[in-house]
């Protein structure tokens, strides 16, 4: 079964998160909620509280077969050892996803040259010499980006097939009614 680790830090959107875990877990993968605070207990930018199931400081990145970063906010940027981490992630060719906002971290670290990447309009100079594009989510090579808190369950459901193949994220789909 796919493992995926999903980070959360204070003011992530909270539809991004738990609309990417709840269609991940229908679809049979296992994912484990990563706090990149000292308590496990993350709040999102609309006041939503969330558990985490883990620590960052606790976890091993690596032992992942996707990492993905929701969006609604920018603070990841200023996390140097999870910036490290998604920079290793990368260089070993792992699969890395990012919605809203947080592909500004993959823009950071010069990691959507020439891709095509999708991010919240307004953010796109963030996106260091990507190809912006306007889909609702878009996997290029091992990067999966998305716009937006209404685009979630696209985001999801992209991830579904990379991790587990186009007819379980169609039946996932259709078993939420968007198709």
């Amino acid at each position: 079964m796919p493992r995926v680790a999903l980070f959360l830090i204070d003011g992530f959107e909270e539809t991004e998160a738990v609309t990417t875990v709840d269609l991940l877990r229908r679809g049979g993968v296992t994912v484990e909620t990563v706090a990149l605070a000292d308590d496990r207990l993350v709040t999102g930018g609309h006041g939503i509280a969330l558990q985490a199931d883990q620590l960052f400081k606790n976890s091993a990145p690596e032992s992942f077969d996707m990492l993905v970063i929701p969006g609604g906010t920018i603070a990841y940027l200023d996390h140097p050892p999870f910036m490290e981490a998604i920079a290793a992630a990368a260089r070993r060719g792992q699969k890395i996803a990012a919605i809203c906002a947080a592909p500004a971290v993959l823009g950071a670290l010069g990691l959507l040259k020439g891709r095509a990447a999708a991010c919240y309009p307004g953010f796109e100079e963030r996106l260091a010499g990507a190809v912006i594009v306007k889909d609702r989510a878009v996997t290029d090579g091992n990067f999966t980006t998305s716009r937006g808190p209404a685009t979630a369950p696209y985001f999801a459901l992209e991830i579904l097939k990379i991790l587990k193949g186009a007819d379980v994220s169609q039946k996932i789909q259709k078993d939420i009614l968007l198709a």
